[in-house]
């Protein structure tokens, strides 16, 4: 067996059904019936933008994670994958900030009623880090009564956690001795990372750490190095997330999903919100 410290080397070097919710209304804020679906931890919905009703297609499927990439445009943080679809209008807060807060409101300071777990808001920052990030960091500031914060070297904790991705400045974010954006990480942080109260999530491209993608047997090192990876990281007080996973519907994408759930992965990532949703409750009876 590898001590983990081995696995740890090994990784850096090897390059590194319900019915739908109602929609937003156009001051940006939600209706208070919307329809969600039942809490499931593990599930991440990747450039979550993308779907017809960005955040509400996740929520009514249970997601307890999602996923906006962000550009500063002329002062405002529009979402979008790349700088020429941005829009305006589609923004970070009339998108997720503005509904978040009101669902949280709404169902007695959580995004589900009765779910005492927090929601995370994953902001992958496109555009110039430093800028960006200010910019991101002002808008969290608007929504304090729903969102974890760093103050003097404690994170205190709110039904929403904002993890800040992509060009993350970490060492403005190190510094700063209030904040509400925390860093997510990535494999080559957990030998001597931050600490969790600035880095909660690790996440990485799957491809660069394994090879597998569920076809056949998992290798057994490279299950191994998983089970290592997670523990690892665990032990540290991170949460563990990858990207670029197999997401084709089939056999292969359960075996994967199969694997990650048996490791202990935090966060599934997907783009298949009914896919991932009916794969977590078959698992769970």
């Amino acid at each position: 067996m590898k001590t983990l410290a081995a696995v740890l080397l090994t990784l850096a070097t090897a390059g590194l059904t319900t019915a739908p919710a109602q929609a937003v209304t156009p001051a940006g804020h939600v209706h208070t019936d919307a329809v969600l679906g039942t809490p499931l931890e593990q599930a991440h919905a990747h450039n979550d933008y993308e779907h017809a009703r960005p955040l509400f297609d996740a929520l009514g499927h249970g997601f307890t994670s999602v996923e906006a990439d962000v550009w500063l445009v002329d002062g405002e943080l529009l979402v979008a994958h790349d700088r020429e679809d941005v829009k305006p209008g589609r923004t970070l807060e009339s998108l997720y900030l503005e509904p978040l807060e009101d669902l949280v409101h709404h169902n007695g300071h959580s995004v589900y009623p009765g779910w005492d777990g927090t929601f995370q808001l994953l902001i992958d920052i496109k555009s110039d880090a430093e800028t960006t990030y200010a910019a991101v960091e002002e808008a969290l500031a608007d929504h304090p009564s729903i969102l974890t914060r760093y103050t003097h070297g404690e994170s205190i904790p709110g039904p929403v956690q904002a993890v800040v991705s992509g060009n993350r400045p970490l060492a403005t974010m190190a510094a700063a001795e209030r904040r509400f954006g925390f860093y997510d990480g990535r494999a080559t942080d957990l030998a001597a990372g931050p600490a969790p109260e600035l880095m909660p999530l690790v996440s990485n491209n799957w491809t660069k750490l394994f090879t597998w993608q569920g076809v056949g047997p998992m290798p057994a090192a490279e299950r191994e190095r998983l089970h290592a990876y997670v523990d690892l990281a665990h032990s540290k007080g991170y949460a563990v997330r990858f990207w670029a996973t197999n997401d084709v519907p089939g056999p292969a994408r359960d075996a994967l999903w199969t694997e990650l759930l048996d490791a202990g992965v935090d966060h599934i990532n997907t783009d298949d919100l009914a896919g991932l949703e009916a794969f977590l409750k078959a698992h769970a009876a």
